[in-house]
């Protein structure tokens, strides 16, 4: 049950890459700049994060199982809509723009922001591997819709023969197995499901023994066997120790901060653009592929589990290069280094694979460090990955969608005269 998919804000980005032409086989209104627009408003979304501050304030002490709920079912609700509503487009300020989806987006960002400080301090109760199994279902909260979205068949066309001395013709776009509409309610279903499975795990867990006023949640059922922490503080600690344990949160607060603002705002803004210029294939590939390194990254975690912050450090450094590589890509869209080769498609898929798994497996690794200082730096440690998003979203936005700063191509149009 701990391991089962849950609202999660990197779900979000997988719907708009794998959204079909609507009904009347046009594109969406925003085109290639569609995943910026989708980053900012899970930035947005953060609006959740001050509602679930605020029901702290004004319920104190009552725990993490209602606005878990209240996420849930909110969730529920924004993607059964979606199923119904998403092909409406609207005109906003004389331009096509579509309303319906991006609205229910954000409700569902909203949502998705706020399981963060919700489901990470409800786990500081629960043993570490709880933790790691929570990671994990976000990870397949993500692939299921890109392997849901395969199945589909979104973005197949066939390029028609060039004539000679003649402008080529539009591309012919084959129709999907099924409807956008059926892809949301499966989504729905996979929400539906995730809110059965916490309603399970809560019938299945003991009740927690009473506690005075102020003393730290259980770490586990009686009997259970703790994981150990370098982060764990001890009774008394020694003032050197205590000094020690507030410079490695810090540390590891700021790496879930980076790599999330990488992996949830920065890069998904741009990955059409370092992409689609390698092709429809590229690009399926790199969704489907690259989601599929995050659960594979968590289950890594579980038999491996680095513990030291240097090693952290550098394995975040390294998800660097690969995410400046991805950027060069997207800057020099649509015409990037070796565009119209094999190797070039192999490089670019790589690249987002491994990008993906070294930040999943930074992120899995510093929560679990993290779980030692209780519910406190797991309460911390959510605020710091949506705040790290939304920086990541709010800076890519300017260059993504109002500076122009990445180009988009054309399907079967050679713009780089090869």
């Amino acid at each position: 049950a701990p391991g089962a998919p849950h609202p999660d804000p990197s779900v979000l980005i997988p719907q708009p890459r794998a959204l079909p032409l609507s009904p009347d086989r046009r594109p969406p209104p925003a085109g290639w700049s569609l995943p910026s627009y989708l980053s900012v408003l899970v930035a947005l979304g953060n609006l959740g994060l001050l509602v679930v501050t605020l029901w702290r304030r004004l319920a104190p002490g009552r725990g993490e199982q209602g606005p878990i709920q209240v996420v849930q079912g909110l969730s529920i609700a924004g993607a059964a809509l979606l199923a119904l509503l998403w092909h409406r487009v609207a005109p906003v300020a004389g331009q096509p723009h579509s309303v319906a989806f991006l609205t229910l987006a954000f409700v569902l960002a909203t949502a998705s922001c706020a399981s963060n400080v919700t489901f990470l301090p409800f786990l500081s109760h629960l043993p570490p591997p709880f933790l790691r199994s929570f990671f994990l279902g976000q990870g397949l909260s993500a692939l299921l819709p890109c392997v849901l979205a395969l199945a589909q068949g979104v973005g197949r066309l066939e390029c028609p023969p060039v004539p000679i001395n003649g402008t080529p013709g539009p591309p012919i776009n084959f129709p999907e197995r099924f409807s956008a509409s059926t892809f949301f309610w499966a989504l729905t279903a996979l929400l539906v499901t995730s809110a059965a499975a916490f309603h399970g795990l809560l019938r299945l867990l003991p009740s927690p023994p009473s506690l005075p006023p102020g003393a730290p949640g259980p770490v586990g059922a009686p009997g259970a066997e703790e994981e150990a922490s370098p982060l764990q503080e001890p009774p008394r600690p020694a003032p050197k120790a205590h000094q020690l344990f507030a410079v490695q949160s810090t540390c590891l607060l700021g790496l879930l901060a980076t790599t999330n603002g990488l992996t949830n705002g920065a890069l998904p803004a741009v990955q059409s653009f370092s992409c689609l210029p390698y092709g429809r294939l590229a690009y399926h590939l790199a969704v489907v592929l690259g989601s599929s390194a995050n659960p594979l990254a968590c289950f890594l975690a579980m038999a491996v589990l680095c513990r030291s912050l240097a090693g952290l450090c550098g394995l975040a450094l390294l998800g660097v290069l690969f995410g400046a590589y991805l950027m060069t890509l997207a800057v020099l869209s649509p015409c990037p280094p070796l565009v119209g080769s094999s190797a070039g498609v192999v490089l670019v898929v790589l690249s987002w694979v491994l990008c993906a798994g070294v930040f999943s497996y930074v992120k899995v690794a510093a929560s679990s460090m993290l779980h030692g200082g209780g519910r406190a730096a797991l309460l911390a440690a959510g605020v710091a990955i949506q705040v790290g998003s939304l920086v990541g979203a709010v800076a890519m936005f300017p260059p993504a969608s109002i500076y122009r700063v990445f180009r988009s191509g054309k399907d079967c149009v050679d713009l780089c005269g090869l």
